[in-house]
């Protein structure tokens, strides 16, 4: 089997904005329904703050957190220090699994460590612009060209409408 490749899952506004005091400005049923197509089977880095605001370890994926803290506040979750250790892991671990991604789960701190390493995205853009403290780093089209655009609208249960994209690195 290859080499895992190195795979960013976010949803992000249309200003960049990606969180709000450790949690989403929105509410996407739709979107978490294709967060847990893409991302089960698959381990997953991320940080801490990320990790409380989730709150657990989701199912079916192993979570990889990286932290400078000695522990987790949750259980069941695997600690690396450095971004190195983390890939480490993840390698491992997909290898255990049969999987073929390493997902980059947020939030921006740690998009931006491992985004020159990454070599897809999918992103949901959320055709909304709130105000945040946590965002996704610009997508450079010099570096990314876009292979999928698919418009989404908003169900009764969204709090916007978005589209899923795919940016491959050129």
């Amino acid at each position: 089997m290859s080499e895992p490749r190195i795979v960013a899952v976010v949803a992000m506004a249309e200003n960049g904005i990606i969180g709000r005091q450790g949690a989403m400005p929105w509410r996407l049923p739709t979107d978490l329904k294709r967060y847990r197509r893409l991302t089960m089977g698959k381990p997953m880095i991320m940080g801490r703050k990320t990790l409380e605001s989730i709150g657990r370890i989701l199912d079916g994926r192993d979570t990889i957190v990286l932290s400078h803290q000695a522990a987790l506040p949750v259980a069941g979750a695997h600690l690396a220090a450095s971004p190195n250790d983390a890939l480490t892991l993840a390698r491992d671990l997909a290898s255990g699994r049969g999987s073929d991604e390493i997902v980059i789960a947020g939030g921006g701190e740690i998009y931006r460590l491992f985004l020159d390493r990454t070599e897809r995205l999918y992103v949901t853009l959320v055709a909304a612009t709130p105000e945040g403290d946590a965002r996704f780093p610009d997508i450079d089209e010099g570096i990314w060209l876009k292979v999928q655009d698919e418009t989404v609208p908003a169900t009764e249960k969204d709090s916007a409408a978005m589209r899923f994209l795919v940016f491959d690195r050129r």
